[in-house]
């Protein structure tokens, strides 16, 4: 699976984490995974058309060390469908930046 990985979380840096995301994320009934709605005006032609589908969410899994941000763009309401794909470089550049704006907004360095 191609990920962003941000490791080498401290404790405290994965209890600011859990309670932000756990704020302004969904969760997963799968513990540690939050889901991040993805900006509609990033989907490609193909997720647009699947409005049936919506939303497009990046899967985040927070662990006590790590962040991980996958890079396939899922949907919720099923397993498997033609608008699940790996991110096109805007929706990955997007996702970068989203995951680094909450680690500056909570004043994580890593």
């Amino acid at each position: 699976m191609k990920q962003y990985l941000i490791d080498g979380l401290r404790p405290g840096d994965h209890k600011k984490l859990k309670q932000y995301l756990g704020e302004h994320l969904e969760s997963s009934p799968l513990g540690g995974i939050y889901w991040l709605e993805i900006d509609r005006q990033l989907l490609t032609s193909v997720q647009k058309e699947h409005t049936q589908c919506y939303p497009h969410v990046f899967a985040l899994q927070l662990e006590e060390n790590f962040l991980s941000c996958e890079l396939l763009v899922r949907i919720q309401k099923n397993i498997k469908c033609d608008c699940m794909a790996y991110a096109t470089k805007e929706q990955r550049n997007w996702l970068i930046e989203q995951a680094d704006a909450i680690l500056e907004k909570l004043g994580i360095s890593i």
